[in-house]
């Protein structure tokens, strides 16, 4: 029942338009031209059927939802706003064109991002400068992953090889991944578990669980099903030669220095679950010059990092940047106040990874990204201009 209303505000959005443009512009027309028109909402409804049957295990329904959505009823719901708030001002022929050319680059855009745009990585280097961070460990590099996202990439495991490809070649001191390893079932891990263990650096490949790493959103929703399925994940990420941090740390020492990557599980605001026990991840850390936190969603930052510990730098995912960005804006900063990048308080950082996939096979300007962050000393090399 309480997927009662959204589905009826969907079937809304997806049928006025169609009728407002029939209506409008396809009165005349012959009876193929009007079912060509409502084609892709009859599609839209046959892929929510097909989650509701099959739920979000669903690949051809998730994509068949998303592509009309995206390449259709989006592009339609546009140019029937702009049509219509030119009628209300007598200047409907411009604004009728207006819609109709935002419509087709909507289309174009929505298109790439299923098609290319989700299976082109990119790697980002990013520099960061620390008061506290030892000598010893000026230079030293992550490689951050973060939101993969197995299952989607069951038909296309070649871009999670070039990903692999392109962290292994950044040669780091360390790779993180910072959680949404799967999306729901740990079956998703088995077609990459050998590619998966060639992920190497020089003190290790660490990581922590996302939300979706807690296997709620797959095809078992039993207490049992699901604690079972959370330690097979557990076990398939520890078989992979990982360091899998469940409220632990690892310590990285460097002459008679030490760096701490200190990894907690999922901690977010509800309904996502909270799990992340600070003090006990920090246990034995006092020693350490300099700290590095893993947690998935970058809202435990502000919650209980900043106000709570004395953790130098945070990594965090989760947000994907809803998977579109262009020109630096992402719908994605209506719902997170740190949703990409780098962000700062003091000498205190946060860097949210926009993430490598997602539940739906797509991405435009977020494209997937694999971080390589290098730690200076305030005294070290300064980023150029």
């Amino acid at each position: 029942m309480r997927f009662l209303l959204p589905m009826i505000v969907l079937a809304v959005v997806a049928i006025l338009p169609d009728m407002y443009i029939t209506k409008a512009f396809l009165k005349d027309s012959s009876l193929y031209v009007k079912l060509l028109q409502w084609l892709p909402t009859i599609l839209f409804f046959f892929g929510i059927l097909g989650l509701q049957i099959g739920g979000a295990e669903s690949n051809w329904a998730i994509k068949l939802f998303f592509a009309v959505v995206l390449c259709f009823m989006l592009p339609k719901l546009f140019f029937v706003i702009l049509s219509l708030l030119g009628r209300l001002i007598h200047l409907q022929g411009a604004f009728n064109l207006a819609g109709a050319t935002f419509g087709v680059l909507f289309l174009i855009c929505a298109a790439y991002g299923m098609t290319i745009g989700w299976k082109t990585p990119v790697v980002r280097e990013v520099d960061l400068h620390f008061e506290n961070l030892p000598e010893s460990f000026e230079g030293y590099t992550i490689v951050q992953i973060s939101d993969w996202h197995l299952g989607t990439y069951r038909p296309h495991p070649q871009t999670i090889r070039k990903e692999i490809e392109l962290a292994n070649e950044a040669n780091a001191d360390a790779i993180v991944f910072t959680g949404d390893i799967i999306n729901g079932n740990p079956v998703e891990l088995e077609p990459f578990r050998e590619m998966l263990s060639t992920l190497k650096s020089k003190d290790g490949v660490f990581s922590i669980m996302g939300n979706h790493d807690y296997c709620m959103y797959g095809s078992d929703h039993t207490p049992e099903g699901i604690r079972r399925n959370i330690e097979i994940v557990q076990d398939m990420e520890r078989s992979f030669g990982w360091n899998l941090l469940l409220n632990e740390n690892k310590l990285i020492t460097r002459g008679s220095d030490t760096l701490a990557i200190v990894g907690v599980e999922n901690d977010g605001t509800p309904p996502f679950p909270q799990y992340a026990d600070l003090d006990k991840a920090q246990s034995g850390t006092d020693g350490a010059a300099f700290k590095v936190l893993l947690s998935h969603d970058p809202t435990h930052w502000r919650r209980s990092v900043l106000p709570d510990t004395d953790i130098d730098l945070t990594l965090s995912g989760h947000t994907h940047a809803m998977q579109f960005k262009v020109l630096g804006f992402s719908p994605s900063r209506f719902a997170y106040k740190e949703w990409g990048g780098l962000y700062e308080e003091g000498q205190r950082k946060l860097y949210v990874s926009t993430g490598s996939g997602g539940n739906v096979a797509f991405r435009f300007g977020a494209w997937p990204e694999i971080i390589k962050i290098t730690l200076h000393t305030c005294a070290g090399t300064l980023p150029s201009d």
